[in-house]
């Protein structure tokens, strides 16, 4: 079956409105009531409105109401209670009174409809080894393997100067869980996280969460995760679906190696043998991490789209700029609910 494959190059972008409703293709009814991109009864058409951006966003986070329809939100705070204040003084400046909490993180605390998650994630699922783990992220819905449409493995980068493990994945992510997916993390020590050894404890993993009965398994990963996600595409069945954010390699030491890095894609190119995967690949302008992005892009299009079921090439797209740009809610806002349509519909999407 030959590959689908979709681009888009820096100045040219064409935009697609996905139909996939306000929480990204899960049908209603089905989720619970802090995934309802309605939100609670009473709230306006423009408090509605915020509220299915809202729920999109990340943890730390809170929504609030008050006088006269008022309202006002605040996401992906250092704290809950920064979260928490800043929210109800956005509604305090449309109500010129005082608000109240409606929703915090996962729970809606209004008294007269208060909910709470009925599953918290487990601290650990047992699958790791010495240096590293895939952990289930407790700042999200959890389902178990039994109830859940799938599962989403996010890998952070590397970093020489810091520990990266227990950062929250990027914000697109969410979209992923709202939709189903339990979501789990791929942390790795940072003096042990070696870019092959790491591709050999992902595939591990892939290997033992499929065991564990998740019938599909997206995995991502931003600079050095992503280029572990794109090493696992060399077995099938490990992922069904693999989305690169900036993927990058280190050299020894976390020195850059980016003259050789287009040879060590196309080596990776030529290892894919995942005939009924997906890739999502995305690249920005102005990156640090990358010497090459032309030819990067070919070898996505011309080496790795034909040894899969369908490539989406989103390749520096405008207003986005930098290593980090897929971070943020605002890349969120733009790709999220594309990147989910490629990975989870019967048709993947064709552009972003």
């Amino acid at each position: 079956m030959p590959a689908r494959t979709a681009w888009h190059k820096a100045g040219a972008m064409v935009a697609l409105v996905v139909a996939l409703g306000a929480w990204g293709g899960s049908v209603r009814g089905q989720s619970p009531p802090i995934a309802d991109p309605a939100g609670p009864p009473g709230l306006s058409a423009e408090a509605r409105a915020l509220w299915a951006r809202f729920i999109a966003f990340d943890v730390h986070r809170a929504f609030a109401v008050g006088p006269g329809g008022a309202f006002g939100a605040a996401w992906n705070h250092r704290s809950l209670e920064e979260a928490k204040q800043q929210a109800l003084q956005n509604c305090g400046r449309r109500a010129g009174a005082a608000c109240r909490l409606l929703a915090v993180d996962l729970a809606i605390v209004d008294p007269a409809r208060a909910w709470s998650p009925p599953k918290d994630a487990p601290a650990a699922i047992g699958i790791g080894g010495m240096g590293w783990e895939i952990v289930p992220d407790a700042r999200y819905l959890w389902r178990g393997p039994a109830e859940a449409r799938g599962a989403i493995v996010f890998g952070h980068g590397r970093s020489a100067d810091a520990d990266p493990r227990g950062l929250q994945p990027q914000t697109w992510v969410r979209r992923f869980n709202l939709a189903g997916y339990d979501v789990f993390r791929f942390d790795r020590h940072p003096n042990s996280d070696e870019t092959e050894r790491a591709a050999g404890w992902l595939r591990d993993g892939l290997a033992r969460l499929r065991a564990l009965g998740y019938r599909h398994i997206v995995v991502g990963g931003q600079s050095r995760g992503g280029w572990n996600a794109l090493q696992v595409l060399d077995r099938p069945g490990l992922a069904d679906v693999a989305i690169a954010i900036a993927p990058a390699a280190h050299g020894q030491g976390g020195s850059l190696n980016l003259l050789a890095q287009t040879d060590q894609l196309r080596t990776i190119a030529g290892r894919m043998h995942a005939p009924a995967a997906r890739l999502a690949f995305v690249q920005f302008a102005n990156d640090p991490f990358v010497l090459d992005p032309e030819g990067r892009a070919r070898i996505v299009r011309e080496r790795m789209a034909p040894r899969l079921e369908a490539v989406l090439l989103i390749d520096r797209p405008e207003g986005f700029e930098g290593h980090g740009a897929g971070q943020g809610w605002r890349f969120a806002e733009r790709f999220g609910a594309c990147l989910l349509a490629f990975a989870t519909g019967p048709v993947p999407a064709e552009r972003c």
